[in-house]
């Protein structure tokens, strides 16, 4: 086991190494049986220093709160996980059995080519299960262009937004509900946007209040998570140098993403979504981490569910879900090589990741802006597995 001056050293050599070709900024957060290990900030950006109290767009993590929150409703018998989606979404089902098509590129915009052996299939939208949506195995496409459909580009954050979000989600769920599938339910694990979003606006009409309301007092209230939070610089709660900035988007918003959430649909959607659009820090994001390892009940989620969503429910090709959670993979895991098969956590699109290993009783939280110099560029999976690799060689097991 190395000592904290040992490992400050090895994790500044890292930032070093990667610091303006990985990422621009970086924080990381660690815990060790709910102690800290390591909270330090590193890098420069723009007018920025990175601290520890930089907000972070945290992306994809984000699917991490709209599934506990959701789990909460389920730990309450509000529903089940095998209930179908619409029963609480009808209108998910008015269109009767849809056509399996081949989805499409969040990149390029083309459309992609169908699996032969699906070729004429259909599938019945009320197969759809909140199962299915929490292990990715809906058979819904993993992305579409919500956002073309939305209304008008949103101004800069600190800005009047002409049109908010609620008119916004009025005006795209109509499509929202009616995407082709690209797979039958239940047959693979396909990571699915989509489905997240539907899970997001399922959890708001299961609760009564909006997606942002129902995070906060599930998660964020009882956690006293109070630097997480959805368009922090549009509120005024933060400003532009208080948070991490990332693309430059050429394609629709024609600037750099600063203060705003940098995945487009959630943008186009008011900054909030089950898939993404939070803030926060690594600390913050750390502490979520340790009370899904330790505490799940303080989020209102029932500790045989909570056990059950960081299981293995459903595996294709190594990519291994529970319900929300990924389960690190066998091989060539961003978590390293040397964290227990039990690890569980998410990674996000903007450079972000959340690893919790039970073995270790460990949380490591580490949040990048990695798409600043573009997603083209983007390429964090290195630098994961090496941070990951040092931090298990310097904490023993538990």
């Amino acid at each position: 086991m190395k000592t904290s001056p040992e490992l400050a050293k090895d994790l500044a050599s890292l930032f070093q190494a990667h610091a303006g070709v990985t990422f621009p900024l970086c924080a990381l957060a660690v815990l060790q049986e709910g102690r800290v290990i390591v909270n330090q900030a590193w890098g420069q950006c723009e007018s920025l220093t990175a601290s520890t109290e930089t907000l972070f767009d945290i992306a994809s993590l984000t699917k991490l709160f709209t599934t506990t929150a959701f789990l909460a409703f389920v730990s309450r018998g509000k529903l089940g996980l095998d209930d179908s989606l619409v029963s609480v979404l009808p209108g998910f089902g008015l269109t009767g059995s849809r056509a399996i098509e081949g989805g499409q590129d969040p990149h390029t915009l083309q459309r992609l080519g169908l699996d032969f052996s699906l070729q004429g299939q259909t599938v019945d939208p009320s197969s759809v299960t909140f199962r299915h949506l929490l292990t990715h195995t809906s058979g819904l496409p993993a992305w579409r262009d919500v956002y073309a459909v939305a209304g008008p580009v949103p101004m800069p954050p600190q800005l009047h937004q002409p049109l908010d979000g609620q008119a916004r989600w009025a005006t795209s769920l109509p499509t929202l509900y009616q995407y082709p599938f690209i797979d039958r339910p239940g047959r693979r694990v396909v990571y699915s946007d989509i489905g997240l979003m539907l899970l997001g606006h399922a959890l708001e009409v299961i609760s009564g209040v909006t997606l942002e309301q129902a995070i906060q007092a599930q998660v964020l209230d009882p956690l006293g998570l109070n630097r997480t939070l959805f368009n922090p610089v549009q509120k005024g709660w933060a400003s532009l140098d208080q948070t991490a900035p990332t693309e430059l988007d050429r394609r629709w918003r024609k600037r750099r993403v600063w203060g705003e959430v940098h995945d487009e649909n959630a943008c186009a959607l008011g900054g909030v979504a089950g898939h993404a659009g939070l803030f926060s820090t690594a600390m913050d994001v750390a502490v979520f981490g340790q009370a899904w390892l330790s505490q799940p009940q303080k989020m209102g989620v029932d500790v045989t569910l909570a056990a059950l969503a960081k299981s293995e429910l459903a595996c294709t090709d190594d990519v291994r879900r529970g319900l929300g959670f990924v389960i690190k993979s066998e091989h060539n895991a961003s978590a390293g090589d040397h964290f227990s098969p039990q690890t569980f956590g998410h990674t996000g699109f903007t450079g972000t990741t959340l690893w919790v290993d039970p073995a270790r009783q460990c949380v490591v939280a580490c949040l990048t802006n990695g798409v600043y110099a573009g997603r083209a560029q983007h390429a964090p999976h290195a630098f994961r597995r090496r941070l990951h690799d040092l931090i298990a060689h310097s904490l023993v097991e538990i």
